[in-house]
Formats: C-alpha cells, structure tokens, sequence
C-alpha cells in the first residue's frame, strides 16, 4: 500500500486522512494490541504530513433559526454562542430553560440520574458577561462514567454507586475550561453495557421519540445522553463507545454523533471497559455541534500514552461548515463514498431511506457514491466470536470484585464472565485477526472509497477506525432511522465535511419530538404503564 503522506500529490491543506500515514497507524494499532496488558508504554507515533491549522473556539458565528429564537432550548450549540457572543442571550437564561424543561419531563424520560441544578446555576452566574468561545455558558449533560470532582461517577452501577472521584476526566475538564456548563450526570448501560436499565435491570431511560412505549430502545449505553439531546434537556452531550454506544443512540434518536479515532480523546478519569476499544465522543444535533464538541474533547494528555504521538487535531469546525458554489451545496473535499454490499436490503423503510441517502450524496458537488467490495474473509474476521476478544480486557481489572460477589455486577454479570473465562488462545488470536482485519480494510476497503456507509458499527469501533452517526429519515411510526459514516485514521474532518454537506440540503437533522405532555397527564392520573423489566426486551438478556 503507498502511505498517503509519501505521496508527492498529498494535498497540505486537504483533510487529515490525506496526510496520515496509515502504514504508521497500522504499526500502532499492532503495538496496542500488544500492550494491551500493560496499559502505559509508550506507543510508536502516528506519521503525518505538512501542518494543521490549530483549531479554535473563538469567533463562531452562524445563522439562526426563526423557531430558535422562539425557543432557546432549540438552539444549535453554534446558535446559541452566536447569541450569546452578540449579548443577546444570557448563559443563566439558557439554563433555566433547560432546568424547566428537566423539571417538566424528566420523571417520563429519565435521561438524567443526577441533576446538578444549583451547582450549573452558580456557575452559568460566575461567566456574567463575559464573551467566551463556542462552549462559553452551553449546558452540557455527562455520562456517569466519565469523572466528575466532588460529584457521584456510579457508572450506572452497584460497584461505583458511591464513588465521588477527586478529578475531572480530561474530557470533562477540557469542556468545562470552554466555558461549557454540566448539567448533570446522564443514565446509562450498567458498566456501560446495555441500554439504561438500573443496576438490576428494570428499564430507565425512553427513547425521546417514543415516551409512552418504554421497549422502544433509546440505544445503548449512552441512552441518557442521547435522550437528553434529542428530548431539549440539554444542548449536546458526551458518551462512550466501545460497540456502538455513540452511533447505535444517535441513529435511534435523530442525533448526529461522533466516535472518533483511537487517542484522539482521552479516556483518563472514565470507567475502563476496554483498553483497546474505548472511546469517549460527543452526541449532538447536527455536523457543526459535533464538530465544536470534538475540538474541545480533543488533544493529547499527559495521563493516557493512547492519546501521544498523533497528528494535531485539525479544523474540525471549519470541516463541518457547508460549502456553496452559486446556490449549490458542495462537499468541502472531492470524497468518494463506498456503498458496502447489502446496505439498501433489510426493511423496507430502512432501504428506502439509505436509498434516498445515497441518492442525495450522489447529487452534492464534488462527492460520488461508489459500490465497494468487502476485503477477503470479512465475515470470518468480524463475527462474534471476533467481537467477544474484547470482554477479558473489561474483566481483567475488576477480578477482585468478580471473586467477591458477583451481584456487584447486576445485569451485565454474564458478559463479565464470559471474559473472565475466554481462554488466553482466544484472546491473543483474537488480537492478530483485529490487526489482519485493519490491515485489509486499509489496503484493501479504503483503497476503492475515502468514507465508507456502514450497516453496524462494527468493526470500525473494533479497529480504531472514526466514527459518524447522523439522520436520513423516519419510520411511518415516527421513530428516526440513522446511518453510520466510517471513516480513515484520523479522518473525522472528512467525515465532519460530508456530514455537514448532507445536512445542508435535508432536515432531517432539524425535527424534534413532541413533548410527551399526554405521557405526564397520564402518570398523574396513575395509567401509565410505569417501568418495565429486563426480561421484557429481549436485548438486555443476550
């Protein structure tokens, strides 16, 4: 394979997966494979090509909405800085709408376990009037297992149910240090594995689409941060995704999300699930928001040797903003997008939407939708078999606990033990098929495409590979139906691009659920059917 950075033709201002030596980036993924079991030895640097423009906050403008101006809680993150920057809105104000609207509907939706409405108020006060960047007074929600100082981090769990970390994760601390506000701490996946469910089992969080019907499934396991988003309790959020628990949310609730590339945010102060496959990445409404979250989140920390030797974050933002030529919309990048085998199959509302999708790419400048072959032996390297080499790496660090008592790990104890008992052989051929599979979709897959749509996150999330999640249409039901851009190392500006480029000419993206008005009538009146089990969803049970 000829590296992208030897290439004399390498473009210094074209994306970043232009520039990124994916020969070098293979060679890493083999050494984390190998160091899986040590967890801090340095890894081999990422190779790149040329400079990149070092990503700012500052000085966003964009456009708003008239049904914004009308409801703050609709406002965009990029909105609503533009706002607040022209003094036109007020941190505090924004606040205590989405504070009401918590109030309000939260006790249907259960987005959030905790609440921090006095802390986010004091602090919504302390920025005054002050014009910061793009997250300067935007109230965020945070998914338990990411550490916050002084506040409960339960990871949805009786193991952590009264742990209060002394820190800040990098990620939340980079946030904060924006100027962004947390909310609160959102409902998740016990340990992070399922949909939200308490640590025994019984359903949460809905699906903000559909409020009255709690089997709907909201995604899993940032469920709580995609509910808070997609149902206006907060403006974006974070979760995690180690097999599809950014996408899998955000297609099921009209958000756009982004997992990106291994390293490129930290995972220190975050609840481990996998050494190899964790991933820390924000849900939000549209390409831009996303692309604002990510640069804040984004960088190398001292505290996680995954996030050292990578090319500089670049102008994520910028990425994400459309491009006009006269009154047509163009991608930002010329972007060959590959259609996998079987991706318009499945139901008939699905494939009629990815269908539509395609289409709409295929008519935006400058981008051309390409079918794509599958590398040899695709079904063989990512099967389950080939997804469970990841279940030792959760259960290794909690041994100890799993010793003691097993109903510490409550609903999800079965996976925790599938882990506990994979023999090492497994494990280890597990890894070389990981790095055999990278190595063939570098070589092979992104040889005929530059982003890719997928049917399922895996094996993107598996091998490292970015990540995004955005909306191409709805169910005669009502319930939004997604899809999932995979993109090259380091490739999430592409991605960002050709999201941004899709949203400009559709809406999807822009429709909200009605508020579940009639769902609070009825539990007042004592009809609603309540929470339900485990066991009456088939999923959680697997």
């Amino acid at each position: 394979m000829t590296s992208p950075a030897s290439r004399a033709d390498a473009p210094a201002d074209g994306p970043m997966d232009t520039r990124v030596d994916r020969r070098s980036f293979l060679h890493r993924a083999s050494a984390l494979a190998a160091v899986a079991t040590v967890g801090t030895v340095a890894l081999p640097s990422v190779a790149y090509a040329g400079p990149a423009t070092a990503p700012t906050l500052d000085n966003l403008t964009a456009p708003v909405r008239p049904e914004a101006q009308l409801d703050v809680t609709e406002l965009t993150i990029a909105e609503a800085a533009t706002l607040i920057r022209n003094g036109r809105l007020k941190p505090e104000a924004l606040l205590e709408a989405y504070l009401a609207r918590i109030s309000k509907f939260d006790g249907i939706y259960q987005a959030f376990n905790l609440v921090l409405a006095d802390e986010a108020l004091a602090r919504a006060k302390s920025l005054g009037r002050s014009r910061g960047g793009a997250l300067h007074g935007i109230p965020l929600a945070i998914k338990d297992n990411y550490y916050t100082r002084g506040i409960p981090t339960t990871a949805n769990s009786f193991l952590f149910e009264k742990f209060v970390p002394p820190f800040d994760a990098t990620a939340v601390r980079r946030l904060t240090a924006a100027g962004g506000i947390v909310l609160g701490k959102t409902q998740m996946g016990p340990l992070a594995t399922t949909r939200a469910t308490t640590p025994d089992g019984r359903i949460t969080t809905v699906n903000a689409w559909t409020p009255a019907d709690p089997s709907t499934d909201p995604g899993g396991s940032s469920s709580g941060s995609a509910t808070a988003v997609a149902s206006r309790m907060a403006t974006s959020s974070v979760g995690t995704q180690t097999g599809g628990s950014i996408t899998a949310p955000s297609n099921a609730q009209n958000l756009t999300g982004l997992k990106p590339t291994m390293g490129r945010v930290s995972l220190y102060g975050i609840v481990p699930l996998s050494y190899t496959r964790d991933h820390p990445g924000p849900l939000a409404r549209d390409a831009k928001d996303a692309a604002i979250m990510l640069t804040a989140m984004a960088g190398e920390d001292p505290n996680d040797p995954r996030t050292q030797g990578l090319p500089p974050v670049p102008d994520l933002i910028t990425a994400a903003t459309p491009v006009l030529r006269g009154r047509k919309v163009r991608v930002r990048w010329k972007t060959r997008v590959g259609v996998i085998p079987g991706f318009t199959s499945g139901t008939t509302e699905v494939a009629a939407a990815r269908r539509a999708a395609l289409d709409t790419l295929a008519g935006v400048q400058d981008l051309r939708v390409v079918d794509v072959t599958l590398p040899d032996e695709w079904d063989v390297l990512t099967n389950a078999a080939f997804n469970n080499v990841r279940l030792p790496e959760r259960s290794e660090p909690f041994m100890p606990m799993l010793r003691a008592d097993l109903r510490g790990f409550g609903v999800s104890v079965t996976g925790w033990l599938q882990g506990a008992l994979l023999g090492a052989d497994e494990y280890l051929t597990g890894q070389r098929a990981k790095v055999l599979l990278l190595r063939r979709v570098l070589d092979d897959l992104f040889e005929q495409c530059d982003v890719v749509v997928q049917i399922s996150p895996t094996p993107f999330d598996a091998i490292g590979l970015p990540e995004l999640a955005l909306p191409i249409g709805f169910s005669a039901a009502g319930i939004p139906i997604g899809t999932i851009l995979g993109g090259k190392p380091f490739g999430e500006d592409r991605l960002l691009a050709v999201a941004a480029a899709y949203q400009a000419v559709t809406d999807w993206h822009q429709r909200r659920p009605v508020d579940p008005e009639g769902v609070v009538r009825a539990r007042a009146a004592g009809q609603d059917r309540g929470r339900i089990r485990a066991e009456d969803v088939p999923e959680l049970m697997q």
